[in-house]
Parts: structure tokens; C-alpha cells; sequence
């Protein structure tokens, strides 16, 4: 999957983060041809939402499975196998370096973009003081970056406020994720570590995910279609 796409809708992935499959395809609906690529995790995932999957590549559209698979290797690789018939565009590993090299075997020959989830972008520097990493956000970012280049990943998910200093890991071939988008003026909710769409895009993100500002607005469409332009706009 090419790192920079061409159009600035297929950088734009917008969470399908709701616990009714009829709900999704409503959304999906309503957004119309303004969005190309769409998440299912958790949430989705186990109410139904592999069998949406399918849908949704039969229309056209790619999808991005956030299941952040971690386990012992071997489970990790027959899970990203039987993933595989799905036909997903993406697919989330926990960035720990043997669940990476186990899902690179599981996914090999395949099209799937592989994504090292490095630190989640609801957690700070305190947050991972409290689990016990001896770290800051930025610095596992990094070490976790450099893991998944040399496991052979398609790419990592990041904050935005880590993606700049991420490239130099990584090379200009390699996809950015970022996750905890917020168009000005959007509440945090419960990210800590945002940025805008254009600031995310300046700092060399690939592709934004984008949930609530999107499908909790009063009209999930326009507001696609906004944060499209402005993505359009920061990437000239």
C-alpha cells in the first residue's frame, strides 16, 4: 500500500465505532461517496461487524480491522491467516516485536498492510509510569518503530505528535497511522494525545483515523466532506 495516497479521501478512515451493525451501514450510507476507507474494531467486530467487512469490500471500500492481535506467535499467525480471505486493506498487531514477525509470516503474500500499534494515543507519560514501563510516550514510539521496520511491517499507528520523529525509522515507504484526530474546536473526549487533520497531516501522517467528529456530528457527511478538504489542503 503506497505511504502517500493520492486521494485525500483515502487518507481519511473513519471509525465505525458502534455496537450495531444496521447502525454502521446507516452511517456508511449517510457519508456516502465522501469516505473510501472505514475502521471496524472491537466494538464492531464482535456484533457482527466481519460479516460487514465483506460488504463493504463488495462496495468498493477499504477497511481497516483494528483488532490489535497480540498472543503467543503461533496464534498469532493462523489468526492473521484466517483473516486473510476477509480481503482487508489493514490490520492492527500489539508492536511487540515477536507477535509483529509472527503476523508478517501469517500475512505473507498477502496485500494486507500490517500496523504496529506502538503507544495508544489515550495514554500519556503517566499513564505508562503506572503500568511500569521506565519510558516516556515518545521514546517507546520510537523503539517500537525501529521493531516494526525490521520485522517487515506495512507501517505503525501512532500519535500525530510522534510521527515526525518516527520517519527517520521508518523511511518515506512505510504507512503512518494516527489515531485521535479532533478538527478545531472538537472535544478530546478520551484521547489525551490530539491534533487537527492538518497538523497531523504536516507532521507526516498517511492516514488519519477519525471517529466521532465525523459520525456523531449532526451531518456525518459534511463533516467528512470538510476534513477531506482540509486534508487535501495540508497536503498540497
Amino acid at each position: 500500500m503506497s505511504s502517500n495516497p493520492e486521494d485525500a479521501r483515502e487518507r481519511m478512515i473513519v471509525a465505525l465505532d458502534v455496537s450495531d451493525v444496521d447502525e454502521a451501514r446507516r452511517l456508511v450510507e449517510t457519508i456516502g461517496e465522501e469516505a473510501v476507507f472505514y475502521k471496524i474494531g472491537y466494538q464492531l467486530a464482535f456484533a457482527g461487524g466481519l460479516d460487514l467487512v465483506r460488504e463493504l469490500k463488495q462496495a468498493g471500500k477499504k477497511v481497516f480491522l483494528d483488532l490489535k492481535l497480540l498472543d503467543i506467535d503461533n496464534t498469532v499467525q493462523k489468526g492473521v491467516e484466517s483473516l486473510r480471505p476477509l480481503g482487508i486493506d489493514m490490520l492492527t498487531i500489539h508492536a511487540y516485536p515477536q507477535a509483529m514477525a509472527a503476523a508478517v509470516r501469517g500475512a505473507a503474500g498477502s496485500p494486507i498492510c500490517l500496523l504496529g500499534v506502538t503507544v495508544l494515543t489515550s495514554m500519556d507519560d503517566g499513564d505508562l509510569q503506572e503500568a511500569g514501563y521506565g519510558t516516556i510516550a515518545s521514546m517507546l514510539v520510537e523503539q517500537r518503530a525501529g521493531q516494526a521496520r525490521a520485522a517487515g511491517m506495512g507501517g505503525i499507528v501512532c500519535s500525530a505528535k510522534e510521527a515526525h520523529q518516527v520517519r527517520r525509522h521508518l523511511g518515506e515507504d512505510m504507512v503512518v497511522v494516527t489515531p485521535g484526530i479532533r478538527p478545531e474546536g472538537s472535544p478530546s473526549d478520551d484521547q489525551k494525545r490530539v491534533v487537527t487533520p492538518a497538523v497531523a497531516i504536516g507532521a507526516g501522517a498517511t492516514h488519519l483515523v477519525i471517529g466521532r467528529p465525523i459520525t456523531a456530528a449532526a451531518d456525518p457527511r459534511g463533516a467528512a466532506r470538510d476534513i477531506v478538504a482540509e486534508i487535501a489542503r495540508a497536503a498540497r
